[in-house]
């Protein structure tokens, strides 16, 4: 039997492998950054799974999204809807330490579904759904997600995914509610 060749190896790129490095690097460095500004926001910022229902500072989960559609409409503001599940310590963190006060100190219009739920919610179609089938038709694949809606349920602002760093949520969130507000501004005019 005659001796098989042996095929050549490719030659690695010194300067590819230390891009692959820098880039594992730099991914690596921004999940620990994360974690550790989580961790000095203390207790609070991840609490327990039982902090849920209205005496724990659930936002108000809508019947019907023209209902509510109508109601930020009269007062000129869009709709910001936490998208959320139960037991996300990310979902708590966006929903009383970000959204709740924008509705008490700046007078947003808040609503809150969870993506997993089976209670029933009218569509801004009009039509009888659930949470979760609202969800999915927005195509939430993340919680919480927060969006920015005119009163035909068209995005204002680009949604809010995550959140990936705690310090800078509340600058994104609070970028995006003003975008939202000035495009529903304008397209009064």
């Amino acid at each position: 039997m005659k001796p098989r060749a042996a095929l050549p190896r490719p030659r690695r790129d010194a300067g590819a492998n230390r891009s692959r490095r820098a880039v594992w690097q730099a991914l690596c460095g921004g999940a620990l950054l994360g974690v550790v500004a989580l961790a000095r926001s203390g207790p609070a910022a991840l609490p327990s799974a039982r902090a849920e229902g209205p005496q724990h500072g659930r936002l108000p989960e809508p019947a019907s999204l023209p209902a509510l559609a109508q109601a930020a409409a009269t007062r000129g503001e869009p709709v910001v809807l936490l998208v959320s599940l139960p037991g996300c310590p990310y979902c708590e963190t966006a929903r009383r330490g970000y959204l709740q006060p924008l509705a008490r100190e700046q007078g947003a219009v808040v609503a809150e579904i969870d993506m997993d739920s089976a209670k029933a919610l009218e569509d801004y179609g009009g039509r009888p759904s659930t949470q979760s089938a609202v969800a999915r038709r927005l195509r939430i694949r993340v919680a919480p997600t927060v969006l920015f809606l005119d009163p035909s349920g068209r995005e204002l602002a680009p949604r809010l995914e995550g959140i990936v760093v705690p310090d800078f949520y509340g600058a994104y969130l609070e970028e995006r509610w003003r975008q939202a507000r000035g495009s529903l501004r304008a397209a009064k005019r």
